[in-house]
């Protein structure tokens, strides 16, 4: 994406009134970024869900300025923007509906064809949470995650630094800029990651870290990984939040059980009592249930013998879940390029030929 694109992407991101769903409605409408800003008013007004409000947002001359001081200031600031549609943009956000329309990276963040999960829980994280979570990221290196977290107090910033000290790639979702780091304490923190990993965020700079935006960003902490972890949470909390969210997003979701008498294993405890979440007491359930042992021991003639015993266009979905892992069925036929009321019947004789198992929610994966 050009400089010129990026400024017309960063203008619709500000827009007022526009919000990410609506912003990838126009794209589909017009094309690019820059096709929004060009076009008839009389065309985006036959835009189903597009006002006359939107699109005097629009027209504000001061969204293009504003977007091109914030580009000169993220160039600056070695600040990469990416959109939702470029190659560098995290895949599993883009099976978002409200995943963000752009992000923000800084430092050496790279998602391609490497294992990720969330780690979240409470700000007041216990002796037990972290004892947990010493064994579990010890055990977990050997599988070599992206560990991902919110930089905030507590659970998030003990699995940073267990991160670093294990070598492994660390990034934090912030709720603000990338021009400051909140809480200022974690700065050193965020710095480290950089080297390997890195901090993001779909806030502009000098966005203050409002409460609001927290709430915001667990949609990315949420849809950019595999898997969602609660190591410890009381019954109300922020990881709960998140937690709903990966649960809507077909994410899997985890949480450490504690005691019933423990205020902060309250929350865990219910996620696991209302199946909003599988119970984790090691490394080896995550691996279980994301089917990493399978893939780490698999011999690489499996696959070829039994493409040898599927049709082209079951081992063009077959091929599209081995990759992919679990994914909905508007995401096989959307990806795939087969009309749903084709893809369906091809997942059920896939099934039957126990190629792949189905999961509640129109959900499939490759075994």
């Amino acid at each position: 994406m050009d400089n010129s694109e990026k400024i017309y992407l960063l203008a619709l991101h500000k827009a007022f009134g526009i919000g990410d769903i609506t912003a990838k409605k126009l794209f589909q409408a017009c094309g690019s970024a820059e096709a929004i800003f060009k076009e008839k008013r009389e065309k985006l007004q036959k835009i189903y869900g597009i006002g006359k409000a939107t699109i005097d947002g629009l027209m504000k001359s001061s969204l293009l300025q504003n977007a091109e001081k914030e580009l000169i200031f993220c160039d600056k600031n070695n600040i990469e923007v990416h959109g939702f549609l470029d190659q560098t943009y995290p895949e599993k956000l883009k099976h978002c509906s409200d995943g963000p329309l752009l992000i923000f990276t800084k430092g050496n963040v790279y998602f391609e064809k490497q294992r990720s999960v969330s780690i979240i829980g409470t700000r007041m994280m216990t002796n037990y949470g972290k004892s947990f979570l010493e064994e579990f990221m010890a055990e977990i290196k050997i599988h070599n995650p992206i560990i991902i977290s919110g930089l905030a107090y507590g659970v998030d910033i003990y699995a940073h630094k267990l991160a670093l000290e294990h070598n492994l790639q660390t990034i934090a979702v912030l709720a603000h800029g990338l021009d400051v780091i909140y809480p200022k304490i974690h700065q050193k923190y965020a710095d480290q990651m950089q080297e390997y990993g890195g901090i993001i965020s779909d806030f502009w700079s000098k966005t203050n870290p409002d409460r609001e935006n927290f709430i915001k960003r667990n949609r990315i902490v949420a849809g950019i990984s595999e898997a969602t972890i609660v190591i410890e949470s009381a019954k109300k909390g922020g990881s709960l939040i998140t937690a709903d969210i990966a649960n809507s997003y077909h994410r899997d979701v985890f949480a450490v059980p504690g005691r019933v008498t423990d205020t902060y294993s309250q929350g865990c405890n219910e996620l696991i009592k209302q199946n909003k979440a599988a119970l984790l007491s090691s490394v080896s359930d995550l691996v279980y249930f994301l089917n990493w042992d399978i893939q780490d021991n698999k011999p690489k003639t499996i696959q070829k013998q039994l493409f040898l015993e599927l049709s082209d266009i079951e081992q063009t979905i077959y091929q599209f879940l081995l990759e992919n892992g679990k994914q909905t069925l508007d995401h096989i036929s959307l990806h795939c390029e087969i009309p749903i009321f084709k893809t369906a019947p091809i997942l059920l004789d896939l099934e039957l030929k126990g190629a792949l198992r189905p999961h509640p929610g129109k959900i499939f994966e490759a075994i």
